[in-house]
């Protein structure tokens, strides 16, 4: 059984996917302190699940 795609990006709220990322992507360097970074874990695909990968 197929499920027909959106034709549009998903949007939460009135916030695009694309808009979401960018306010999350400039809290966290904002949140970050840049003397003590915190270390980067290695990211498998598996990890993130199915529910983010789409």
């Amino acid at each position: 059984m197929s499920v027909p795609r959106p034709t549009e990006p998903p949007v939460f709220a009135g916030v695009t996917m694309r808009e979401l990322l960018a306010s999350c992507e400039a809290a966290r360097a904002v949140s970050r302190p840049p003397r003590d970074p915190a270390p980067a874990r290695p990211r498998h695909p598996e990890a993130l699940g199915r529910r983010h990968a789409a």
